[in-house]
């Protein structure tokens, strides 16, 4: 008997030590139109173990995913892969979680960093003192103690930064070339960089709305962040397929009148092989009695379109930096666009010398709306106001008509 107890241990020890799930995913493109690099996002939450490793497949071939942990807990929240689809294509793609290893490695398509200015290094484009995260008390302004002032992220096509302080502003940066460079360049590159065909900064924000900066709102302009308890930022995912960057504003006073301060969190998200980014603002409490602003920087001189239904851009040609700093620089040629969800939508307001507002509310806990840009500089991208107008629309109707997908769980 004690032969027997031993033996069904044994057997059972592997099933336990090495428990796996394994599913399939059918994704579909519900459209008459391609999609590239489209995100396939799949919770990990409900799962009968803590995943430490996965493995995605399509047709037998590897696809490359990521895990990320996106709260901090030390366990995977989600897993993520990108898809390409045909018109009305369906596409299988199998699924392997394992509660043992490590996460696989693939090269990097995407990149993310944020540093801290050191003295110590003579050069003024290369820091070396790399930070995750970053918290700061009213009051506190740490934009000049940190390299670009705040953090940055890329893919091969564009990339973005974020002001750690109280504007918050979206910036961007663009490129000649498909490629990763900011671990070189740093958002600054000097000389014999440019000449190499390195980017460069292409947009100056000021205190404008940049690229879709969220900001509060007091009846007749926009409110910056100022007055906040505390002021973080995270960097939660550097890749190899997205890059995920938070903002948390903890006690906001999001308007003059406000008696009650709320909580922020916003999350911008950019993957691999796309230019647009996903912006998440999420609230400890509803915000339904609260209106905000968000928008695009009026460009000089720029050309704007609009489809009335939250979708917003313009093409347009300006320095990039201010008047003092323009040596060295050209004047930059770029397109912004946002797509706000059309329920969010409170107001759609004239263009002003700075910006094309937008006031949105409607909000109770959450709400989420993306970014996108391209600059004239690019080898590939858009070259007209034409061209990049017709972007838009497309993007739009991508946006507005996600993949279906659905997990076949197996017998």
């Amino acid at each position: 008997m004690k032969q027997l107890t031993t033996m069904v241990w044994l057997i059972c020890l592997p099933i336990f030590a090495h428990a796996q799930i394994n599913y399939s995913v059918e994704i579909t493109n519900p459209e008459k139109y391609d999609r590239k690099a489209t995100p396939i996002i799949l919770s990990l939450q409900e799962e009968t173990f803590d995943v430490r490793s996965a493995l995605v497949t399509c047709n037998g071939e590897e696809v490359a995913c990521q895990l990320d942990d996106l709260n901090g807990d030390g366990v995977f929240d989600e897993i993520c892969f990108l898809a390409d689809l045909g018109k009305k294509e369906k596409k299988y793609f199998e699924v392997h979680l394992d509660k043992e290893g490590e996460p696989r490695t693939y090269p990097a398509k995407v990149y993310a960093e944020m540093l801290l200015t050191n003295k110590k290094v003579k050069s003024s484009n290369k820091q070396d003192l790399y930070i995750s995260s970053l918290t700061v008390d009213n009051g506190t302004n740490p934009y000049w103690m940190l390299h670009h002032h705040g953090p940055a992220f890329e893919n091969e096509l564009v990339a973005y930064r974020i002001y750690f302080d109280h504007r918050q502003t979206v910036d961007i940066y663009g490129k000649y070339n498909k490629q990763l460079e900011l671990k070189q360049t740093q958002f600054y590159p000097d000389k014999e960089q440019k000449q190499q065909g390195y980017g460069d900064d292409v947009l100056w924000v000021g205190e404008t709305f940049g690229l879709g900066t969220l900001r509060g709102w007091d009846g007749e302009k926009p409110l910056m962040l100022k007055d906040v308890n505390h002021r973080t930022l995270h960097i939660l995912a550097r890749g190899p397929l997205r890059t995920v960057v938070e903002v948390i504003d903890e006690g906001w006073r999001p308007s003059t009148d406000s008696q009650k301060r709320i909580n922020m969190t916003t999350r911008y998200t950019l993957y691999a092989n796309r230019r647009d980014c996903q912006v998440n603002v999420t609230f400890d409490s509803p915000a339904d009695d609260h209106l905000f602003a968000t928008g695009i920087i009026n460009v000089k001189n720029s050309k704007e379109f609009s489809d009335h239904q939250g979708l917003r851009g313009c093409w347009g040609t300006d320095w990039p930096v201010s008047e003092k700093d323009s040596a060295g620089h050209k004047r930059e040629t770029v397109g912004l666009g946002i797509c706000i969800p059309q329920k969010q939508v409170v107001m759609e307001l004239p263009a002003n010398k700075d910006n094309y507002p937008f006031v949105v509310g409607k909000i109770a806990n959450s709400f989420n709306y993306n970014i996108t840009f391209c600059s004239d500089n690019e080898s590939w991208g858009y070259h007209s106001d034409k061209e990049w107008f017709a972007y838009l629309k497309a993007w739009k109707r991508e946006l507005s008509s996600p993949v279906k997908i659905r997990r076949i769980t197996r017998q």
